[in-house]
């Protein structure tokens, strides 16, 4: 996203309650997450080739991002023509600092 990006009117997207007058624009669609997300598990199938995958999840921020991720990966793995074998473990970090 460029800096001069003035994003979505919020009017456009079915914004919960609670969340209203917090926000001002959407800068990122939810489909276009998607989107991105699936175009990622694919590069990362294409990136490993026939290499052993370990997919490791920063608790707690990451796991939705995490689990939609994998998702694919599962997916292209399942209806590919090659399979890999895919570890999963998780992580949780006291401070990011």
């Amino acid at each position: 996203i460029r800096d001069e990006e003035s994003g979505y009117n919020k009017n456009l997207f079915c914004i919960p309650k609670h969340y209203e007058e917090d926000l001002e624009r959407v800068f990122i669609p939810h489909g276009l997450i998607l989107d991105r997300t699936e175009r990622l598990a694919k590069d990362i199938m294409q990136d490993m080739g026939s290499h052993h995958i370990v997919a490791l999840c920063v608790l707690k921020g990451g796991y939705k991002f995490f689990a939609d991720l994998l998702d694919h990966i599962k997916a292209l793995n399942q209806n590919g023509d090659k399979s890999v074998p895919i570890t999963v473990d998780f992580v949780r970090i006291k401070s990011y600092c």
